[in-house]
């Protein structure tokens, strides 16, 4: 039988672009590990957990990976993040 399981690691922020933030930078740092789905990532609000607000874009590109970036981003989804420029 091969079963799979969820792990569910409550993290609490005061507003929903926070909690976003920070559930963004989760997955992120976890993404080395096959194991971890980042793209899957939501928020929940506490007294309404039964609805989820995407940490990552919900478009599907060509290879059926997910895009990394923000939901509602500006230009062409991908599945890897932006460079920062340096100052």
């Amino acid at each position: 039988m091969d079963r799979r399981f969820l792990i569910q690691l409550p993290v609490t922020a005061d507003d929903l672009t926070t909690a976003v933030r920070v559930a963004r930078v989760i997955a992120r740092s976890l993404s080395f590990h096959e194991m971890v789905e980042c793209d899957e990532a939501t928020v929940a609000a506490v007294d309404h957990p039964a609805v989820r607000h995407p940490a990552f874009c919900p478009q599907r590109l060509a290879n059926g990976r997910r895009c990394l970036l923000r939901p509602r981003h500006d230009g062409e989804c991908t599945h890897r993040l932006p460079q920062r420029a340096r100052p």
